[in-house]
């Protein structure tokens, strides 16, 4: 870990003030531009400011200043720290919002509730910077500005990024699939085919496998055209008229 010089300028100030240091030496140190610093040795750049010993500080040892003094091509050395400062950790919990954002978290919410329900309540959390209960206040419109909300996108309020969004979304996509388990994961992959012994069996046709009747009955074939024996027609015929009825035979009685 690089250590940074505290206050760069005003160190630089005593040291043009307090020390034979040359100016590119003074520049090395304070990570400035040797014209800067001989800009503050004529009185033309900063103005006004106070030096800051880099001795009392902790920051320069006066050995290290005798060195420069001695040698001018030697680049003086910032001193170690003598009190350990841990490393700052950032701590889990909501994302921070500017306050000047801060009202328009409830519209944020309530267009994630609206347009993305497969979310929980922690990742809209970390999605937003809000709490727990406001969410489930505007999920049961209890919150206290409920009839004015406007479903707004939080990408476009500024609240998170649209990668952050997508992978939020993405997520809880893969938890409800799993939970809804491997039936419901091939009903949205559009079903399943039936097993080959069925749909390739001689019995099934396309009414048994889609539910309709659309077998057509096969056409009666065609009678042949017989020929007529004229002989016998006209023979019937005659047997008729000679076959009394029964009505004319009560009348003759």
């Amino acid at each position: 870990m690089s250590k940074t010089l505290l206050m760069p300028k005003a160190t630089a100030v005593w040291l043009v003030e307090n020390t034979s240091l040359t100016f590119d030496q003074i520049a090395n140190f304070c990570t400035l531009h040797p014209l800067e610093v001989k800009g503050i040795a004529d009185g033309d750049v900063a103005t006004g400011i106070k030096g800051m010993d880099p001795i009392v500080s902790g920051q320069l040892t006066r050995e290290e200043i005798e060195r420069g003094q001695r040698d001018a091509n030697y680049r003086l050395r910032i001193s170690e720290s003598k009190v350990d400062i841990p490393e700052v950790k950032r701590r889990k919990g909501p994302r921070y919002t500017p306050v000047s954002r801060r009202q328009d978290r409830p519209d944020a919410i309530a267009w994630l509730l609206r347009y993305h329900p497969e979310l929980n309540d922690s990742q809209i959390i970390k999605l937003v910077g809000t709490t727990k209960p406001t969410i489930e206040s505007i999920r049961d419109r209890t919150h206290w500005n409920s009839p004015n909300l406007t479903p707004k996108d939080p990408v476009t309020l500024g609240l998170c990024a649209q990668s952050e969004l997508d992978a939020a979304v993405r997520k809880a996509s893969d938890r409800v699939l799993r939970e809804r388990g491997p039936i419901a994961v091939e009903e949205d992959r559009g079903g399943t085919l039936r097993p080959a012994e069925e749909t390739q069996s001689p019995e099934v046709t396309a009414a048994n496998i889609f539910g309709q009747s659309s077998i057509v009955p096969p056409e009666a074939p065609a009678e042949e055209d017989q020929e007529i024996d004229e002989d016998k027609v006209f023979a019937k015929l005659a047997g008729l008229k000679r076959a009394p009825s029964e009505e004319d035979e009560d009348e003759s009685r």
